[in-house]
């Protein structure tokens, strides 16, 4: 007798699941390069499981980020909300976005790699996460806290290229480099001119 469609899917699903994870974890060690294989002994499964479920590397990366992407871009409604002032969210919600970025070694590299099957990964951080942040931003201007001309493309643009970590520029140096930013990124006090 054979398992009802329901089992079967919740089961495929479990799998699909496990997979995620251990490639989530495998690419925090070793980057998006990883060998196949170490995600599916992580994941209990065999590589043929790996590549049922994610034909191409591409698609296992995608499927890995897309989740934590839209987590990030959920969170800045949330940060507006409970946040003191909307320069508060958008710190609190930059902080997110480079611990994003920091610990996932190899996406940068994978992002830029002219891929033509991650092209849809980079699509999804930009239209997920542009719009996320132009919400915080637009708050920001709103409540006179922002300087004038910052674009959430290009602020995350800027944030993205501090981000990339090498043997003298570690995760510290990303974060003090990016509260540097978010400094210049303030609205100015306008200065009353001295009385004659």
């Amino acid at each position: 007798m054979s398992e009802p469609s329901g089992v079967r899917q919740a089961q495929a699903q479990r799998t699909r699941s496990s997979v995620l994870a251990a490639a989530a974890a495998v690419f925090v060690d070793q980057g998006v390069q990883a060998p196949v294989r170490d995600i599916a002994e992580r994941a209990g499964v065999g590589v043929g499981t790996i590549y049922r479920n994610f034909p191409t590397r591409a698609d296992l990366v995608t499927a890995v980020y897309r989740h934590q992407i839209d987590t990030c871009a959920a969170l800045a409604p949330l940060l507006l909300e409970e946040s003191a002032s909307p320069f508060t969210a958008l710190t609190r919600w930059v902080d997110a976005f480079v611990e994003f970025l920091v610990t996932k070694h190899g996406l940068g590299a994978a992002l830029g790699s002219g891929d033509p099957g991650l092209e849809n990964l980079h699509a999804l951080m930009l239209d997920t996460l542009v719009p996320a942040c132009a919400t915080l931003l637009d708050a920001c201007a709103a409540a006179d806290e922002l300087g004038p001309g910052i674009t959430a493309y290009t602020l995350m643009r800027a944030i993205g290229n501090l981000c990339i970590t090498g043997p003298d520029y570690d995760r510290a140096d990303a974060r003090r480099m990016v509260a540097a930013l978010l400094v210049g990124t303030r609205a100015r006090a306008e200065v009353p001119a001295k009385a004659d």
